[in-house]
């Protein structure tokens, strides 16, 4: 049977895990670069203090192309938020705790302004680039959505989306004894 090009029309194919390609079309979305790029992000903020993480095993990890990563991470490392170093244990790693970290500063390093019009860009270099602006009274209305999706991504950190991580113990903790005088029940 003649492939058309078209993933899993060739029965003779390896069946791969089927990933449906919806990546966000509605009124409000963010590309693959944001997709992708926070679950980097992820990623490396689960890594942190732990010194490089390797693009090949966040890729292996998060089932995402390599060669992409290394196009968003130059993005993240443009904007700071990531630092790389070089060798056989290199790689990149978060430039400071997850904490503070907020995720608009990752999903504006990755997909420029929020903006749900561009007339409602939060960068200032396109508030006037609707030549409507001065008689338009839908844009409050773009501007009210800019602002709500803003705040819920000033509001969240990475921190927000990296597990804790739980610490164990070599030894057995000891029970806490008794102070001299002290009375228990």
């Amino acid at each position: 049977m003649k492939s058309l090009g078209i993933a899993g029309t060739d029965p003779s194919a390896a069946t791969a895990p089927h990933r449906p390609s919806f990546h966000g079309s509605g009124a409000v979305a963010f590309s693959t670069k944001g997709e992708y790029g926070v679950r980097l992000m992820v990623q490396l903020g689960r890594h942190y203090g732990t010194g490089p993480a390797s693009l090949a095993d966040v890729a292996a990890e998060e089932d995402l192309p390599r060669a992409y990563l290394e196009q968003l991470v130059m993005s993240l490392r443009d904007a700071g938020l990531v630092v790389s170093t070089r060798g056989a244990h290199g790689g990149y790693e978060l430039s400071r705790n997850p904490a503070d970290i907020r995720m608009s500063e990752i999903l504006r390093a990755l997909e420029g302004p929020i903006a749900p019009m561009i007339c409602a860009s939060d960068d200032p270099g396109h508030a006037n680039t609707c030549d409507r602006s001065a008689r338009c009274t839908v844009n409050i209305l773009w501007v009210r959505v800019r602002d709500a999706i803003a705040g819920a991504l000033d509001a969240m950190t990475l921190a927000d989306l990296v597990p804790q991580r739980i610490v164990t113990l070599d030894a057995p903790i000891e029970p806490a004894t008794t102070l001299q005088g002290a009375t228990t029940s």
